[in-house]
């Protein structure tokens, strides 16, 4: 054993940059584990040495803690907490290391100049556990000198600075923190929450609406190009795949590093804080506001209409604003509204429809023709693998657009799921 449990359990001790790591619950038994096999081990010098040759046999043996009911116990703890993630305790640590969002990684995702010192304590640690992650099983048996079962932990091979460097070069790509686990999220409770289970549909399994859908995958490859995308506002009917194909969109490039982050229209006024924190992330986002429409006099109305355009706190170079929405201009409208008791009627309209203006690209969704909902409902036929003849598919897609209320993707895909079930 070429360090002493006193030096692993300090190497603990005065982590720093990694200082998250103490309180992992691994980790943190441990520590205790080690603390007293180290008192253990300065007990038993203690009484080698008041005992001469007698103690000193006692003190090598580990008599402190010969069978310890104790050390027993603090062993089994960490154990118990590291098998629910496998026992390799080496793999553990790199996972762990490899997943801490802390300063240091925050800083230097950002670009931000890190001192020299704090360069080298983060070296330092990082070899610190490197030395912990190898730290042998059978030596922390023979200590305890337990003669009855005990279970066991394996190590494997690391090279830790190596693999953290390795993980520092691809955040761009891969992010850190939640946003390294997930691809999904939302707001709630005022923070960016991970959606663990999102409903997403492929985007090779949307069919129709290829100039449409090739205007919104251009736009968002300049996001992750840092071309300059524009906001962007989806309009058109329900139920044309609107909010589906920013969906599959944002799957479809999540491994060049993009994210999407969904917002309610209550949550808007959230948005310039929800920028402030990603503003510093290498990664791009998507902010994702469906089915977006005002009533006269919200406050939400102004809260976005300052972020497209004019804010202080507008849309950095990592994020743009996707919305859809039924309404061409975003705002419930009313004869009265036109007609009201207003002085300036005009400027009223104008600002009505100035939020609809401000987005860079807006693309229409409209309802497919005929042909192109038949089109749409034979894709989604082969695709489903259904056996069914054209004539009888076209009169069954047909009559069950009537009974729903008009042709779209949305009733195109309803019915073929019904058939494929025998309804």
């Amino acid at each position: 054993m070429e360090k002493t449990f006193l030096e692993y359990q300090l190497s603990i001790d005065s982590l720093t940059v990694f200082s998250a790591l103490k309180q992992d619950p691994v980790i943190s038994r441990l520590r205790a584990l080690l603390a007293a096999l180290a008192d253990g081990a300065k007990t038993g010098e203690t009484d080698a040495k008041a005992g001469g040759a007698d103690g000193a046999e006692a003190g090598a043996a580990g008599a402190p803690l010969l069978g310890s009911g104790e050390a027993v116990r603090l062993y089994s703890d960490m154990l118990a907490a590291l098998y629910p993630h496998g026992s390799d305790l080496g793999e553990y640590i790199r996972e762990l290391v490899l997943s801490d969002d802390n300063f240091y990684v925050q800083a230097m995702a950002s670009g931000k100049l890190l001192s020299d010192e704090i360069q080298d304590a983060a070296r330092r640690e990082l070899n610190h556990l490197q030395d912990l992650a190898g730290l042998s099983c059978s030596d922390v048996r023979s200590a305890i000198g337990y003669d009855g079962f005990l279970p066991v932990w394996t190590n494997c091979k690391l090279y830790l600075i190596s693999d953290f460097m390795t993980k520092l070069e691809q955040i761009p790509v891969t992010g850190y923190g939640i946003y390294a686990d997930y691809r999904f999220f939302r707001i709630s409770g005022g923070k960016i929450t991970p959606v663990a289970h999102p409903d997403v549909q492929p985007l090779d399994q949307l069919f129709g609406y290829e100039r449409e859908r090739a205007l919104i995958l251009r736009n968002t490859e300049a996001l992750l190009e840092g071309a300059g995308a524009s906001n962007m506002l989806l309009y058109g009917d329900a139920g044309t795949g609107k909010s589906s194909t920013i969906k599959a969109v944002a799957a479809e490039y999540a491994d060049r590093g993009l994210r999407i982050i969904e917002i309610k229209k209550n949550q808007l006024y959230q948005i310039p804080d929800v920028l402030e924190e990603l503003s510093s992330n290498p990664l791009k986002f998507i902010l994702f506001i469906d089915d977006l429409s005002f009533s006269g006099n919200d406050d939400n109305f102004s809260a976005l209409k300052a972020t497209l355009e004019g804010s202080v706190s507008g849309c950095g170079g990592n994020s743009v604003i996707y919305a859809t929405s039924n309404r061409r201009h975003l705002v419930k409208e009313s004869f009265g509204d036109r007609t009201g008791d207003e002085l300036h009627v005009n400027d009223t309209m104008q600002e009505t429809m100035s939020l609809a203006a401000r987005f860079g690209l807006t693309i229409t969704f409209s309802k497919p023709s005929k042909d192109e909902y038949l089109d749409i409902v034979r894709s989604l036929a082969a695709e489903y693998g259904l056996d069914v003849p054209d004539e009888e598919l076209v009169r069954r897609a047909e009559a069950h657009a009537i009974r729903r209320n008009g042709r779209s993707p949305r009733t195109a895909k309803q019915f073929v799921e019904l058939v494929k079930i025998g309804l």
